[in-house]
């Protein structure tokens, strides 16, 4: 099962701090914007969201669609085909993509220890 670009969204309380110590790890910010208490970094190949205030665990994120650089896939599994895959597997969810839409949708499913699972198709 693809599904998509793999990132950590880390809940932050202090965004500059987190972001000038991800900076001493050789990460550099991608996108977001600050001022909004957001931010996307990348090291190489490796991806992390800081988000101060919008949700209150570190979370897993899937997006469907996008490559490591946020750039769309000419061709991939849609998040409503995943998730009918998963729902036939069993795997409950926190959160569903509405199974008659297109195009940008999101679902969330949580592990057995807890922690948030998102999968997030931007296109």
């Amino acid at each position: 099962m693809d599904l998509g670009a793999f990132s950590v969204s880390l809940a932050v309380t202090d965004i500059a701090a987190s972001r000038q110590f991800y900076e001493k790890l050789g990460f550099t910010a991608f996108g977001g914007d600050e001022t909004q208490n957001w931010l996307i970094l990348k090291n190489g190949d490796h991806v992390i969201g800081l988000f101060q205030g919008m949700f209150d665990k570190n979370i897993l994120t899937f997006n469907p669609g996008w490559d490591a650089n946020a750039q769309p896939l000419g061709a991939f599994t849609d998040i409503r085909d995943l998730q009918r895959a998963l729902k036939e597997q069993g795997v409950a969810f926190a959160q569903e993509a509405d199974e008659d839409s297109s195009g940008p949708a999101s679902f969330v499913v949580v592990d057995p220890d807890g922690n948030p699972i998102l999968v997030d198709q931007h296109v």
